[in-house]
C-alpha cells in the first residue's frame, strides 16, 4: 500500500483564532496534510479540549498590536493562517484591534522574517462598507497587501460545516422552529461554501498551489436565502414548515437592537446589527478567480449538505439554540420577581417566620437578605460570562430553600401552591440550563 503524499510536511504554520468554527478547522485540516500546528489562543483551557494535536500559544490580539509583539509567536514559523475575527464590538471583542491594528503588525512582522500568510477575509470587506465588521476586515486586508510579505487573501461566501456558528446558527435555529417558518430577507441572493472548500484553499495556498492573490471562495450559482433555509431544515430532518412566516424590516432592525443589548452583556448572538446587515445586502462573490487558478468549482449547497452527518444531536443543538434565550429569560425573571415579592411584601414574609418562633428582628433581615440573593441572582445570569456558574447557585441557593423551609416551616409541604412546589420547577430548569450555557 502506497502511502498518501503529505502535502505540508515539516511546514510549521501558526494559526489565528484556532479554536473558532473556521479555525479549528483549518487547524485539523493542517495538521492531517502533515504541518505542526501552533494555536494561537486567548484561553488554553478551551484549546485544550478543542485542538488535541496542536501545540498552544496563549495570546491576545488586542495586546499584539506592535511588530514586537510577535516575535515570540512567530519563532519557528513558516506560515501564519489568520482565522481570528468577531462579529460586533463587545466587552471581549475590539473590532479594529482584532482585525486592524494587531493584522497590521502582524504582516510588517511577517515580512521582515519572510513568512508567508494566508488571510481569511469576508465577502463585501470594503472601505465604504456600511459596517465596522466589514471596514476593518478591508483594513487588515489592505494593511497585509502592502505590507510585503506572501499573501494570499481568502473570502468565504456563507461557511457550512459540521458545527456551528455565526450565520450556520441562525440558520440551524431558523430552521428548528416547528410547523412555521420565519424568515427575514427571503428574497436576498446567498453563495455558499463547505468548510471542507475552505480548508483545502487554505492547504493549497500553504503548499504553493494557488497563487498568491485574492480569491472568492463561492459556489457558482447563488441561492435565495430561503431556499439556503429550506436546504438547512431538510439536511437537519425537520420536517417542511407549514406556513412561512415573513419577518418586516422594522422587525428586525428590533430584533437587532435587542441582540445588541445583550452583547453589551457578552452574548455574542449571530442576530446583532452588523449580521442583519450584512444578510440584507446578500453574499455574493466571484467563483471564476478561484475556479481558473485550480481548475475546480467550489462544490454547491447540497452537494455540501450531502457530504455532512445529519444526526439527533445536531436537531437537539439547534432546538437548544432556539431556546437558551427563552430559558435564560425565564431563570432571571423567577429569580427577580421572587426576590420583588419579598420585598414588597414583607410583613407578611416576616410573619412567616415569626409564627414558627423566630425573633421579629431577625425573620425581617433574613427575608431582606434572601430578597436581595434572589434579585442578584436573576441579575447575574444575564452577564453571559457568568451564566453557567449562575445556574449552578441558583439551583444551590434553591436546595438550601428546600431544606431550609422543610425544617422551619414544615406546613409549607402541605401546601399544592406553596413556595416548595415552584422551587422544584426552576431547580430542573436551572439544572438543563447549565450546559446548554457551556462555551464548550
Amino acid at each position: 500500500m502506497i502511502a498518501r503524499q503529505l502535502r505540508l510536511a515539516n511546514k510549521n504554520i501558526l494559526v489565528l483564532g484556532a479554536y473558532g468554527f473556521i479555525g479549528s478547522a483549518v487547524a485539523r485540516s493542517l495538521g492531517a496534510e502533515g504541518a505542526q500546528v501552533s494555536a494561537f489562543v486567548r484561553n488554553k483551557e478551551t484549546a485544550a479540549q478543542v485542538l488535541l494535536d496542536a501545540a498552544h500559544i496563549q495570546g491576545d490580539l488586542r495586546a499584539c498590536l506592535r511588530p514586537e509583539d510577535w516575535s515570540g509567536p512567530l519563532t519557528g514559523i513558516d506560515c501564519v493562517v489568520n482565522c481570528a475575527g468577531a462579529l460586533q464590538d463587545g466587552p471581549a471583542d475590539d473590532l479594529e484591534a482584532v482585525h486592524h491594528t494587531a493584522i497590521a503588525a502582524l504582516g510588517q512582522a511577517c515580512a521582515k522574517l519572510g513568512i508567508a500568510v494566508v488571510q481569511i477575509s469576508a465577502i463585501g470587506a470594503d472601505p465604504g462598507a456600511e459596517t465596522d465588521f466589514m471596514r476593518t476586515k478591508a483594513a487588515g486586508d489592505e494593511a497585509l497587501r502592502g505590507c510585503g510579505a506572501p499573501l494570499w487573501i481568502l473570502k468565504p461566501g456563507l461557511v457550512i460545516g459540521q458545527t456551528d456558528y455565526g450565520g450556520t446558527a441562525l440558520l440551524r435555529m431558523l430552521a428548528a422552529v416547528p410547523f412555521v417558518q420565519p424568515i427575514a430577507y427571503s428574497q436576498v441572493p446567498v453563495q455558499c461554501v463547505g468548510m471542507p472548500d475552505v480548508c483545502e484553499a487554505v492547504i493549497r495556498a500553504m503548499a504553493g498551489d494557488l497563487p498568491q492573490g485574492a480569491y472568492d471562495l463561492v459556489e457558482d450559482k447563488p441561492a435565495l436565502l430561503s431556499e439556503v433555509l429550506s436546504e438547512t431544515r431538510r439536511w437537519l430532518g425537520f420536517p417542511s414548515a407549514r406556513l412561512t412566516l415573513g419577518v418586516p424590516v422594522w422587525g428586525t432592525h428590533l430584533i437587532s437592537r435587542c441582540a445588541d443589548a445583550l452583547g453589551r452583556l457578552g452574548w455574542r448572538s449571530p442576530l446583532r446589527s452588523n449580521a442583519m446587515v450584512i444578510m440584507a445586502k446578500g453574499v455574493v462573490g466571484n467563483p471564476e478567480p478561484y475556479r481558473a487558478a485550480t481548475g475546480r468549482s467550489i462544490a454547491p449547497l447540497r452537494q455540501v449538505y450531502a457530504s455532512l452527518n445529519s444526526s439527533r444531536e445536531h436537531r437537539l443543538s439547534a432546538r437548544m439554540s432556539l431556546l437558551m434565550p427563552l430559558v435564560v429569560a425565564a431563570l432571571s425573571l423567577f429569580w427577580m420577581l421572587s426576590g420583588l415579592f419579598g420585598l414588597f411584601d414583607l410583613p407578611q414574609a416576616t410573619a412567616v417566620l415569626t409564627d414558627v418562633g423566630w425573633d421579629a428582628n431577625l425573620a425581617k433581615m433574613s427575608v431582606l437578605f434572601w430578597s436581595a440573593m434572589d434579585i442578584l441572582l436573576g441579575l447575574a445570569i444575564l452577564w453571559r460570562p457568568w451564566a453557567a456558574r449562575v445556574c449552578i447557585a441558583q439551583f444551590c441557593v434553591a436546595v438550601f430553600y428546600l431544606i431550609g423551609a422543610s425544617l422551619a416551616v414544615p406546613a409549607l409541604w402541605l401546601d399544592p401552591l406553596g413556595p416548595l412546589t415552584k422551587i422544584l420547577p426552576v431547580m430542573m430548569l436551572s439544572l438543563v440550563a447549565w450546559p446548554m450555557l457551556q462555551k464548550r
